[in-house]
Formats: structure tokens, sequence, C-alpha cells
């Protein structure tokens, strides 16, 4: 089985994030795609995140009706701040029948050369990019590449930043989020 990794902090998961995933589920060569809610990545502050399993419920909510699209916790036992290469090593590991390919925006491909080991993991996955809006092309580098594939996926230019910012300000953001996810939030008072 072939299983994509989305890796994020999902605070909160939001519409974009499901139509990619969905899309790369349905119109790519990956038979499920797994978001691999991040406890802390090595490139964000950690006081801005909610609570590890509080975004965490939020991907299960949002992706409980979905057969090709499933939560994963599997960085919450690891040693933190943890690294996509160790996870993936790990994934491996525990799943030797699986191939496991990475999924990313094409702004976050412009600092893939700063990632730990990079060249190992381009050695062993293969990457699915889909596009955003961002100047200078960021595939230059990896135009050639074998293992990296630009996916034809919708543009979606909605940050989770963005939806935090808007519920602060008391804005009505319901149609950015799934309908679970948005009862979630609002029963829980988050990011007010």
């Amino acid at each position: 089985m072939k299983i994509g990794l989305y890796f994020g902090t999902f605070n909160p998961i939001h519409v974009g994030h499901l139509t990619i995933a969905n899309h790369l589920a349905e119109y790519s060569d990956l038979d499920k795609v797994w978001f691999i809610v991040t406890p802390h990545s090595p490139f964000k502050k950690k006081s801005s995140l909610l609570d590890d399993r509080q975004r965490y419920e939020m991907v299960y909510r949002a992706t409980e009706d979905y057969l090709k699209l499933e939560p994963s916790d599997i960085e919450f036992s690891m040693p933190q701040p943890n690294y996509t290469v160790n996870t993936l090593a790990y994934l491996q590991e525990k799943y030797p029948k699986h191939e496991f390919a990475l999924i990313m925006g094409e702004d976050n491909l412009k600092s893939f050369h700063k990632w730990k080991n990079y060249e190992q993991i381009l050695l062993n996955h293969h990457i699915y990019i889909y596009p955003r809006i961002s100047s200078g092309n960021a595939m230059a580098k990896f135009d050639d590449h074998p293992k990296v594939h630009k996916v034809d996926a919708p543009i979606m230019e909605l940050s989770s930043t963005f939806i935090r910012k808007a519920i602060k300000e008391g804005k009505n953001i319901r149609p950015m989020l799934p309908e679970n996810v948005w009862e979630y939030l609002d029963e829980m008072n988050f990011y007010k």
C-alpha cells in the first residue's frame, strides 16, 4: 500500500488541508493519506499551538467520513523536537509492507534542502508537491528529480494562521472548517 504522509500542526485543520489530501488520495497513485499531527515543528514556536490531543481530535473529526484519509499521532511518542527523517524511518520499520511518500506545499520545497538528512529522504521516498502561490521557482533545484512529483491539485490559499486570527477577531470562519471541527472549536472556545 502506498501512503502519502501529510505532516502539519493542523492548528486547526481546515477545508484547504482536506481538499489537498482528498485530491491526492483520489487523483494520484497514493492509496491513502495519513495526516501526521506534529507535536512540535522545529520551525514553529510551541506557544501558539493547541494541545497535541486537541489538534489530533480535530483531525480525527475532519477525516472520519473519508475512507482514504486518516489521522496519525505517531509522532506524539517520539522524542521532541522531531525530524521528518526519523518519523519516516520509524514508520518504515513499523509498517514494512507500506511505501511512504511525503506530501508538501511548493513553498516548503524551497527550504527542503535545509531539512535534516533531506538527501536520505529523497533517496528512499517520493515527494508529492501541491501548488502554492509564492514567489520564485521552488521546483528549479528539483525539476528533473525522479522522486519529486508536482501534482495538479487545486491551489488553496487558506491558512490556519488566518483562521486563528479571524476567530480572535470574532469573524465567522465556519465555511473554512469541516462542520464537526467548527462545532468542536466553538464548543471548546479555542483561539478566542
